[in-house]
């Protein structure tokens, strides 16, 4: 009986260290005609303000700004309480949902015209959100912080936009939200 007990935890041990070692799973590439349908379309010239409760009148243009090591500020800010809810400001694919040294929790979104839309410093994703998800504008997509390179600033959303690719061409926000 001891036997069959040392047999089985042996069995259940190794098969533990079988799961953890293997390689992750890539995600699943986006579907193509989806990409497509985001790649045709439009980006609208005004977009919806990305944080509850935020009006435009309330943005401040930050784009620009010094940053660490030489860097350029490649969004907004914008300010709320920690918690306050994050909303698509396109409809668009969940293309990235990671954590990162700079912006902490974020989610990247491929939208319209080929556009990439980066939210930053998040507290958390929407519960369920995955790649893949198609969202709309105005959906939930996550909810206001300060995590990556931002845990001794108020809490905030950095949002950005880029044109010629994921992290690349980036423009200034501002005038689309205003």
């Amino acid at each position: 009986m001891r036997h069959s007990i040392r047999y089985l935890l042996l069995t259940l041990f190794i098969s533990l260290c079988a799961a953890c070692s293997t390689t992750p799973k890539k995600s699943a590439a986006l579907p193509n005609a989806q990409v497509n349908k985001l790649k045709q379309m439009r980006l609208a010239q005004r977009l919806t303000i990305p944080v509850k409760g935020i009006s435009r009148n309330e943005l401040r243009d930050t784009w620009g700004a010094s940053r660490s090591s030489g860097r350029r500020h490649e969004g907004i800010d914008i300010m709320a309480a920690r918690g306050t809810k994050v909303y698509s400001t396109t409809e668009g694919l969940i293309a990235d949902l990671r954590n990162n040294t700079l912006g902490g929790k974020v989610i990247w979104i491929l939208g319209p015209a080929g556009s990439w839309h980066y939210y930053a410093h998040l507290d958390d994703h929407k519960r369920g959100l995955k790649v893949g998800d198609y969202v709309h504008k105005g959906d939930l997509i996550g909810y206001v912080g300060n995590t990556g390179n931002a845990p001794r600033s108020a809490p905030h959303l950095h949002y950005g936009i880029y044109l010629t690719g994921k992290g690349r061409g980036a423009v200034n926000p501002y005038p689309y939200l205003r």
